[in-house]
């Protein structure tokens, strides 16, 4: 290879122009957009949100970048951290899984918050967005096995790719660009085990640290700190301390053609992704069946091995955190039996002690499926099986969940998600204005997140 991958994908970076875009494309960038604020105006209330935002606070610097839904101001690096904690702190922003998982929408405030303290327009923004999701997902297809396999956390990926969003808002030179690539790649891996076991706030804040890390990267570029090019294929460089096979040709093959957010999904749950498909199952069963939990003997959840393992580990029986909670398969199918609907309210901490919840999940088991391993993750599927207390079985078979691109969230899905994260703060009137707002950002040249903070 004559040219090393970083400065590859950075070629490419500062090349593309908001010209180059699809409209789709645009459009879709706004509607994760849009999920994306609704999910942080809902995070902002959550205690690790608050740990981080008072902590930051009383730090201080220059304020020069929105904290969104707040009326408060920090550093666009410190900023930024918080901003995409409160996006990902109730795990119901998107996810892509291909070989690794990830939630490209963690990079968001990559973008917002350097735009705004450097004065670029909405469309700079935007362009920075989809650039994360297209080399965040393709970062997904990359390793093979992938990251998480290998038992290190998806945001190893993040920290490659937020210096790519930041520095294009901050207009970095190719140089530049690899550069923070390089600093940002050379130390900020994540181990598995903040999704193992049980759980704590870092499961949903070592993403956030790897924005972070990238947006003060791009600024050190910018002042023309030097970094690590051959962080991709060099000595002791990723490829090499990883060891196994890597896909380069899904780094670039057809590069925005179609553009890699047009393939990632939303949430309808606030869960991990891999219960997504078993919730939609399980609910569409006991509605369907009219099952009540007191008629249930046992429950039988087919997956794959990786949930098994990852979804129903001991402690998952036992969740005292809502951070263990979302990510426990049998919290969450019981608590979908018992009360047919998954929401943010399902972790309030009095539901983690509901006696109905954990009655149905001590009849709950999971099954690992050889057939559903070969199916993945070109298809997520799930069979739910429940033993009635009369003998009869019933059965529900999916292969991929609401907010699958195959299986969209349609803009009533979205407007319906919105107003639930945020009826608690906003009402009617603040909604749509920040929705139009949002599905008009291109023609805004000022602060998307202080805009927003304005209307609340």
């Amino acid at each position: 290879m004559e040219k090393s991958i970083s400065r590859l994908i950075s070629e490419y970076a500062v090349a593309l122009k908001f010209e180059d875009l699809p409209a789709e494309v645009i459009h879709e960038a706004k509607r994760f957009l849009y999920d994306s604020i609704g999910c942080a105006i809902a995070g902002a209330e959550t205690k690790d949100v608050k740990i981080l935002t008072a902590l930051y606070e009383e730090m201080g610097g220059r304020r020069d970048s929105t904290i969104i839904g707040k009326a408060l101001q920090l550093p666009a690096i410190n900023a930024a951290l918080i901003n995409s904690l409160m996006i990902r702190a109730l795990d119901f922003n998107d996810i892509y899984w291909k070989e690794d998982p990830s939630h490209p929408s963690d990079l968001i405030p990559a973008a917002l918050c350097p735009a705004e303290a450097n004065g670029a327009n909405m469309k700079t923004a935007l362009l920075g967005i989809i650039l994360g999701y297209e080399f965040e997902q393709r970062l997904c297809e990359f390793a093979k096995p992938g990251f998480r396999e290998r038992k290190w956390h998806h945001a190893t990926i993040t920290q490659l790719v937020s210096p790519i969003v930041a520095g294009k808002v901050l207009g970095l030179s190719v140089d530049q660009m690899v550069n923070a690539i390089g600093i940002s790649g050379c130390h900020h891996f994540t181990i598995g085990c903040p999704t193992a076991g049980k759980l704590t706030m870092m499961k949903n804040t070592v993403d956030p640290l790897a924005v972070q890390c990238g947006v003060l990267a791009a600024a050190m570029a910018q002042r023309g700190f030097t970094g690590t090019e051959a962080i991709f294929e060099g000595k002791e460089g990723i490829m090499d301390v990883f060891g196994g096979n890597w896909d380069i040709a899904a780094l670039f093959s057809n590069p925005g053609a179609p553009f890699k957010i047009m393939q990632c999904s939303m949430k309808a749950f606030p869960t991990e992704a891999l219960t997504h498909t078993h919730i939609t199952a399980a609910i569409k069963l006991v509605s369907g069946h009219d099952i009540r939990p007191e008629d249930i003997a046992s429950v039988t959840v087919t997956t794959i091995a990786r949930a098994v393992d990852i979804l129903f580990d001991p402690h998952k029986y036992h969740p005292d955190s809502r951070e263990t909670a979302d990510h426990s398969l049998p919290f969450c199918v019981a608590a979908a039996i018992v009360d047919r609907k998954i929401t943010t309210g399902t972790f309030a901490e009095d539901r983690l002690k509901d006696p109905r919840i954990f009655d149905v999940m001590s009849k709950i088991k999971g099954e690992a499926s050889v057939e559903f391993e070969k199916m993945f993750p070109a298809k997520q599927p799930s069979r739910v099986s429940i033993k009635l207390n009369s003998g009869e079985t019933v059965n529900s078979y999916m292969e991929y969940p609401k907010g699958d691109p195959r299986e969209p969230m349609t803009q009533d899905d979205l407007d319906n998600k919105f107003k639930a994260l945020t009826s608690s703060r906003l009402n009617n009137a603040q909604q749509e204005a920040i929705k139009e707002l949002v599905f008009s950002a291109e023609n805004f040249s000022t602060e998307l997140c202080a805009l927003i903070v304005s209307f609340l």
